[in-house]
């Protein structure tokens, strides 16, 4: 395997790709081969699947070097192969399809989620440098800090604040807009930011919330607003709990256009019928929406909520673009970082599973409803 790399090392960068890609492809077709004999039957086929437990035994041998993890690799795939080719005479390959299939998802969702999850839960009880175990410390220190508790509490804004105020106004415009003569053009209008990154959007109103003195010309769109009113330049970023509410509107700003999108195309699947039936009826505008719209869009809605929860949960580019967390403005993502950043490993683990802990209930409750969805369907 080494000397492979280096003799691919050695090829000029557009002959590279190529024989990664070629590599790639073979191994691709080579899993779907065996995935597709599994369920076979006769000598042939099983011959073949013998071959494949040798081969892939020297395969291991060749790349990793080591006897070791070739008989376990052997022993593994022999034992594999041996079970999903029993289960196969039941279900016509299908364990051996289904195991095929999630085997690498399942193996990367472990490697980058269930790991790490676990590696940082341990790391939240030991010391900055991971060689103590100092129990429940870390924790204890964030909520007895202020600028731990203002962390918590800012991130707790975040989430009342922004998806609630995302939601309203996304499915204001699209009930307005509904039917409208050039509803696309108005669509695409609010839409646009979902297309910029949040770096993106950051710096945009960072440029708007920018305040000069009150002598010097103003470059902040807003602070110009004031002037010309006949105001005094505000400080946005730096006038604490405004400056907190100032960075949620770049989420807001941001979010609409998604919950616009999703809860318009929600509006228009209530079925007709029952809106025509509603103002046979006497039912005016608002009762209509209230009592026929609103709830044939309500699993969309908690699509919408929940999804704009977590993006608030774990928002950190606007935040660390903006001010870094000065100013009383820092959010759970952003203080991991920081934490971490100052070789406090613990404390930035910490962090990190008292985030987790917050979105555990948003993402329990869109599952619950998701099951409940099913089973009236």
């Amino acid at each position: 395997m080494t000397n492979f790399l280096q003799w691919l090392s050695t090829l000029p960068t557009l002959a590279q790709i190529p024989i990664i890609i070629g590599v790639f492809c073979a191994v691709v077709i080579l899993l779907l081969f065996l995935i597709e004999l599994a369920p076979r039957r006769g000598r042939r086929f099983t011959i073949i699947r013998a071959v494949a437990c040798v081969l892939f035994p020297l395969l291991m041998l060749a790349i990793l070097d080591s006897y070791t993890w070739a008989i376990v690799a052997a022993g593994f795939l022999g034992l594999l192969l041996f079970w999903l080719d029993y289960r196969s005479r039941h279900g016509a390959g299908y364990v051996f399809a289904l195991v095929g299939f999630l085997s690498p998802a399942l193996l990367l969702l472990a490697a980058g989620l269930v790991i790490p999850t676990i590696q940082t839960t341990v790391q939240s009880f030991m010391n900055s440098r991971g060689t103590e175990f100092v129990g429940l410390e870390n924790f204890i220190w964030i909520f007895t800090q202020p600028a731990g508790i203002r962390t918590v509490l800012n991130t707790v804004l975040w989430v009342l604040i922004a998806p609630a105020v995302s939601t309203i106004a996304g499915m204001a415009y699209a009930v307005f807009i509904d039917k409208s003569r050039g509803e696309k053009f108005f669509k695409i209008l609010v839409f646009m930011p979902m297309a910029i990154s949040f770096v993106g959007a950051s710096i945009i109103w960072r440029f708007v919330y920018t305040a000069r003195p009150a002598d010097s010309e103003q470059i902040g769109l807003l602070n110009q607003v004031i002037v010309w009113a006949g105001g005094e330049p505000v400080q946005f970023l730096q006038e604490s709990p405004w400056n907190t509410v100032a960075l949620i509107a770049v989420l807001i700003w941001v979010q609409t256009g998604f919950a616009m999108v999703i809860l318009s195309a929600a509006i228009k699947a209530v079925p007709l019928e029952q809106l025509e039936a509603a103002e046979l009826d006497g039912a005016n505008g608002w009762q209509r929406f209230a009592n026929v719209t609103l709830p044939g869009i309500r699993s969309s809605l908690v699509v919408v909520l929940t999804t704009i929860s977590i993006a608030s949960l774990k928002v950190f580019d606007i935040v660390r673009t903006m001010t870094a967390g000065a100013n009383d403005t820092s959010v759970i993502a952003n203080e991991m970082y920081t934490q971490f950043r100052n070789f406090e490993a613990g404390r930035s683990a910490a962090f990190a599973v008292i985030l987790f802990l917050m979105v555990m209930p948003i993402v329990i409750y869109n599952a619950r409803q998701i099951k409940m969805q099913r089973e009236m369907r």
